[in-house]
């Protein structure tokens, strides 16, 4: 046996017997086997890796495939998207033949059910109408702005802005150039403009302590160009608050209730941007003294000017909201407005006095380029009474006069005769004893 059990394995086993061999293959069909990971005793296979250029180009064939297969999942998606799409350009199309064009607008006076409500328009009374199914009725509020249908007056749709688009042009979003430096003069003027109107914004622990309430506003008055509109630039330029300004004329409108509305959006505005400061220029336009008016256009004007009293000292407290008014001619504005608790500081703007007059061209000829022969006390002394807007006017038109002749620099000539040019326009267009 033991001679036995090595004739057997080498039986089975040796390469060299091909007999055993061709049986096998007679009866059993031939398959591979696996490759021996040994030749011989010691070699071995080496293990096949791609390249890394074939690594590459595998790669970029996947992104390929990832690129093809979001494409076709987007063309799926479009065509399956396509007539939701249609469908909705469709409604959308109804919807605006429903509205109509042009649309109305109007007030939401009153909500009487989910489906009706009264309206009015400022040509016209109030009316009794439906709100279509496609307004969003949980924004819909009594005294909002809405749309409606030209003919039949439906609610067609909710303006979300509801702020007077003239309101939010009064606003001043870039703060003016001018500053307290280029005011000649006008120290106690300034002084009192600080007090009244920033310093009750800045620090209002102040006045809380002292045990006064600040005051509401102020108002500026004196001949036309002794600098009030450019105080107000220079608080603009100042402060960090809020700046609207409005010109009195601004306030008056066609309709009626029109103005009083404006008025009542001006503050409400002021109210939401707190702390903020009103400008109102040339607001003699508005508040002129009350009279008993024969035409429905000075009625409306002397409405507007009671809803600026109302606003100005009424019911509801104004807060951080200061007011600044204008004006060439005081003695014309009502009593009423310029009572202590709506207009608490009168600051008057006279004609520039000597010093003033002489600051007033320091600044104005500051970047100009001046002959030697120039001298300016020769204008500050003068007897004729110059305004700052004169003066101005003087260095200007003697800029303008060497420009003419070709030159660089200003001449004392040049000053003269624009000082002669400036006075003659002045004397011709002013009435005799209008600011006497």
């Amino acid at each position: 046996m033991g001679q036995g059990t090595p004739g057997g394995l080498n039986k089975h086993n040796l390469p060299g017997d091909r007999k055993n061999d061709g049986g096998d293959k007679k009866e059993k069909k031939f398959e591979p086997s696996a490759p021996p990971s040994r030749v011989g005793r010691k070699a071995r296979l080496p293990v096949v890796t791609p390249v890394t250029k074939c690594k590459l180009r595998l790669l970029k064939l996947e992104r390929i495939k990832d690129y093809l297969l979001m494409e076709e999942e987007f063309v799926a998606n479009q065509e399956r998207l396509k007539p939701h799409e249609e469908k909705s350009e469709e409604d959308r199309s109804k919807v605006d033949d429903l509205r109509g064009s042009p649309m109305s607008v109007g007030n939401l006076e009153e909500l009487i059910d989910e489906n009706h409500a009264i309206v009015s328009s400022s040509v016209g009374p109030e009316y009794y109408v439906s709100i279509l199914s496609f307004v969003d009725k949980d924004q819909l509020e009594p005294g909002c702005a809405i749309l409606m249908h030209n003919k039949v007056l439906s609610v067609v749709g909710l303006l979300q802005d509801d702020v007077d688009p003239m309101v939010s042009v009064m606003k001043v979003e870039k703060a003016p150039l001018e500053s307290y430096a280029d005011i000649g003069g006008l120290d106690a003027q300034i002084q009192e403009i600080k007090e009244a109107v920033e310093l009750p914004l800045t620090h209002p622990e102040l006045y809380e302590d002292i045990g006064i309430k600040p005051p509401k506003g102020v108002i500026l008055y004196g001949e036309p160009g002794t600098g009030k509109t450019l105080l107000a630039k220079a608080v603009a330029n100042s402060t960090s608050a809020t700046f609207l300004r409005v010109v009195g004329s601004e306030l008056i409108q066609k309709y009626l209730g029109d103005g009083p509305k404006l008025v009542r959006e001006l503050f409400r505005v002021a109210d939401d941007l707190s702390p903020s400061i009103v400008f109102i220029d040339e607001i003699d336009a508005v508040g002129t003294k009350r009279y008993d008016a024969h035409s429905g256009g000075e009625r409306e004007i002397q409405r507007t000017m009671l809803e600026l009293l109302n606003q100005l000292d009424g019911f509801d407290s104004r807060g951080d909201v200061k007011v600044i008014l204008a004006t060439n001619k005081i003695e014309s504005l009502d009593p009423a407005l310029l009572r202590p608790g709506r207009i608490d500081r009168k600051i008057e703007f006279p004609l520039p006095d000597i010093k003033t007059r002489r600051r007033i061209f320091q600044i104005h000829t500051s970047r100009m380029t001046l002959a030697d022969d120039v001298n300016l006390e020769e204008f500050v002394m003068t007897k004729d009474e110059f305004s700052g807007a004169d003066i101005k006017a003087i260095c200007t038109e003697a800029g303008l006069l060497a420009l003419r002749e070709r030159r660089m620099k200003v001449t004392h000539t040049d000053f003269k005769k624009a000082k002669e040019k400036v006075m003659f326009k002045k004397k011709e267009g002013v009435p005799e004893g209008l600011y006497m």
